[in-house]
């Protein structure tokens, strides 16, 4: 005996979900007709938000050992989240004077490498966003990550930093505790 292959199709159609998108013979209802002058061609006017009075220094990756040491000798400001070393360089690394160096680094006392690497990424994210503000022209920064910089909340990082470049502007670096008692 052998089946029926064929199965029971209705001719009934179902409803359409969404009318079709197709264009009215009297045009596009949605647009108007006129939507005012394309821009010409050629260079347009600049439109800015605001005008600062200088540039933002640019700030120079430290990438040698020697530059690394440099900064090592200078001031340093510790806070809970990071501790960050500031030099004058003296013109002496081959840097123009007015940059601003920045290096990172992270201890494998802190974790493995991926979370070496989430501290240090984190870090650079707030030196981009913090340093042409708050750093001088002219000094190398060292960057150094502690066991709660991967995991620390953004905004008390991000105002640790800040702290710690404001003291080291001002000549007075502090320490944790005297930052904590400070805040308290």
């Amino acid at each position: 005996m052998e089946r029926d292959r064929e199965t029971y199709i209705s001719a009934v159609q179902a409803r359409p979900q969404a009318p079709a998108r197709l264009p009215c013979a009297h045009g596009d209802e949605i647009r108007p007709s006129n939507p005012g002058s394309s821009p010409g061609q050629g260079p347009q006017a600049s439109v800015r938000l605001g005008t600062m009075s200088a540039p933002l220094p640019a700030v120079k990756r430290l990438k040698t050992r020697r530059q690394f040491l440099h900064a090592a000798k200078g001031k340093k400001a510790v806070r809970s989240g990071v501790v960050i070393q500031a030099r004058s360089r003296g013109g002496s690394l081959h840097v123009r004077p007015d940059e601003i160096g920045a290096g990172f680094t992270a201890t494998r006392k802190i974790g493995g490498a991926v979370i070496r690497n989430r501290a240090k990424r984190r870090l650079r994210e707030i030196v981009r966003l913090l340093l042409p503000l708050h750093g001088q022209p002219g000094i190398d920064y060292v960057f150094i990550a502690r066991a709660s910089t991967p995991s620390r909340d953004w905004s008390r990082l991000m105002g640790e930093v800040e702290s710690a470049l404001k003291d080291l502007a001002k000549g007075q670096p502090q320490g944790d505790r005297e930052h904590k008692a400070q805040e308290a």
